[in-house]
């Protein structure tokens, strides 16, 4: 008995001088203000349901994404290259013009915590493009990671008020797809400019394509009434100029893997949201959600030390079970 509890005592102080070493000594503030982004974004789905009207998804993305860029395409007064704009097209599309269809799309086919709780395969998806399109290293805590999030994001919808829609689960599957492309993507095709100017082109691009799509598809809005107005400005400076303004800085300082499961503080905005000011409740097993998902961020932006923490334990127990091994 002795035995043991002195190889316990030696495992735990060894456990804790290697802590002290590869312990982070303060947050990240580019991590803090990256993940405002997705804070914001939670919140989109009950602007959209509350103080848009309803059933015009190409047109509200394009009166998000157009003025929004217009006023950042003023500040800055600088456009891409020519050799470079085919590359802003396809990031705008990637980013705005599809990924902001598809959502407002599922957002008024779902219930905004269901449209959120579908689109957490995006972190999944971030990792794999990564892997692929940049050659990143793909830690197995990452992966374990995302995955304890997508499961309590699924656990929140799992509520009897919960309304499935196919088209909804589809489009806000595509546009998880979609954003994650236009995420990896922009870290590969990063350009030599400010995170503002980066943020305006691509806004640009998606209000530009939305524009004819909107004209074509779709019949003109009714008379706005205040709340409507009040909602479009909201989404113009907060869900789109700013939010992505911090969410284009993270990813230009840091890497996609430690930005992937950011994406999950949206859906439980959606949810805090919906319980605060539309009266849904909240029940034990969503608040258990709320806590894997905030482990699954916070062990994800911990991958090295939890890699390496695994990586001495194992160490650490096999040479305990070599030397009981020698001496019996």
């Amino acid at each position: 008995m002795s035995k043991i509890y002195l190889d316990v005592k030696v495992v735990c102080n060894y456990l804790d001088a290697k802590i002290l070493m590869v312990m982070p000594m303060r947050l990240n503030p580019d991590l803090l203000i990256t993940a405002l982004a997705p804070v914001i974004w939670g919140t989109t789905y009950y602007v959209t349901t509350e103080f848009l009207p309803d059933n015009y998804p190409i047109t509200v993305a394009m009166l998000r994404a157009l003025p929004a860029g217009l006023f950042l395409l003023m500040c800055i007064r600088k456009l891409p290259q020519f050799s470079f704009l085919p590359k802003v097209l396809i990031l705008g599309a990637l980013n705005f013009s599809l990924f902001w269809w598809l959502l407002f799309e599922s957002a008024y086919r779902l219930p905004g915590d269901v449209a959120a709780t579908v689109g957490a395969v995006q972190p999944l998806i971030v990792i794999a493009l990564s892997r692929v399109w940049l050659n990143s290293k793909v830690h197995g805590v990452v992966i374990f990671s995302a995955v304890v999030g997508m499961v309590g994001v699924g656990l929140l919808i799992l509520t009897p008020a919960a309304k499935l829609n196919s088209v909804g689960i589809l489009a806000a599957l595509a546009g998880a797809l979609s954003m994650a492309m236009g995420t990896v993507l922009s870290r590969r095709w990063q350009p030599e400019v400010s995170s503002l100017t980066f943020t305006a082109w691509q806004l640009m691009a998606g209000g530009l394509l939305l524009l004819p799509a909107a004209l074509l598809f779709e019949p003109a809005l009714p008379a706005l009434s205040s709340m409507n107005l009040l909602g479009f400005v909201y989404l113009g400076t907060f869900g789109a100029a700013l939010s992505y303004l911090f969410w284009f800085w993270g990813i230009k300082t840091l890497s996609p893997n430690a930005i992937s499961t950011l994406g999950f503080l949206s859906p439980v905005v959606a949810i805090v949201i919906g319980w605060a000011c539309l009266n849904q409740t909240l029940s034990q097993l969503q608040i258990f959600a709320i806590c894997l998902v905030v482990f699954s961020i916070w062990s994800t932006q911990q991958a090295p030390l939890v890699t390496q923490l695994i990586r001495i334990i194992s160490k650490r127990y096999q040479s305990l079970i070599a030397s009981n091994k020698s001496i019996h």
